[in-house]
């Protein structure tokens, strides 16, 4: 149990390695600065902010995707907070972004490529053609179903809550749904998942790229 633990708890800082501060800080920023200051000062500090995580990002070299990503969507969010003079509309954005998720989620299913699987490929580099095959596919295609359901919820809740206009009650769940449930549902993912390609019987990444034969050893790390 500690083994896992451990390897789930790495395999997290892989997945999640910048992505919570470069997308999830501004926004919080926004909504405490908005509590003492009016709107303009909250959108032209969490822009701001978005500007310094990636000027720190491409200074050291970092990856820079996640806080150009940031940059972007918080710059959009605050045009369209500013045009129409309301706080709540900083967030369009993100309702925007899981409802989109749930569309890419369910078109992936539908055709048989799963968003788990292009996610992964992307995180760790691993060659698409292993994903595809049918004794690894199904278990990327059963976590993709997962996170289906994890953004209909949320696209659903988001929206519910951006109705009430009430900005500190959105920045909440959205934290909540961006950081906390997140992990549980990046967990959850991991560990069935590699749970399911040891029942598939499959190659492991490795044994693909260099050929191996069957009998398997199978994926023991990574998903």
């Amino acid at each position: 149990m500690k083994n896992l633990l451990k390897e789930v708890s790495e395999e997290l800082i892989l997945v999640l390695k910048g992505r919570t501060l470069d997308t999830l800080i501004p926004p919080i920023l926004f909504a405490i600065v908005l509590s003492f200051f009016n709107l303009e000062i909250a959108l032209v500090t969490s822009v701001s902010l978005a500007v310094i995580i990636l000027g720190i990002r491409i200074y050291k070299k970092d990856e820079i995707k996640y806080a150009l990503f940031g940059f972007v969507a918080i710059s959009i969010a605050a045009f369209f907070s500013y045009l129409n003079q309301s706080p709540v509309d900083y967030f369009i954005p993100d309702i925007i972004g899981s409802a989109l998720s749930v569309i890419i989620a369910a078109i992936s299913l539908v055709i048989r490529k799963p968003m788990a699987a292009y996610l992964s490929h992307l995180t760790r580099g691993w060659p698409l053609d292993w994903f595809w095959r049918d004794d690894v596919r199904p278990a990327y295609m059963q976590v993709t179903y997962l996170w289906f359901a994890y953004f209909i919820f949320r696209t659903i809740l988001e929206s519910a809550i951006y109705l009430t206009g009430n900005v500190g009650r959105f920045v909440l769940v959205n934290t909540l749904l961006g950081f906390p449930l997140l992990i549980l549902i990046l967990t959850i993912s991991y560990i069935y998942g590699i749970y399911r390609l040891r029942k598939l019987g499959g190659p492991g990444v490795d044994e693909y790229i260099n050929d191996k034969e069957p009998p398997y050893k199978g994926q023991t790390r990574g998903f």
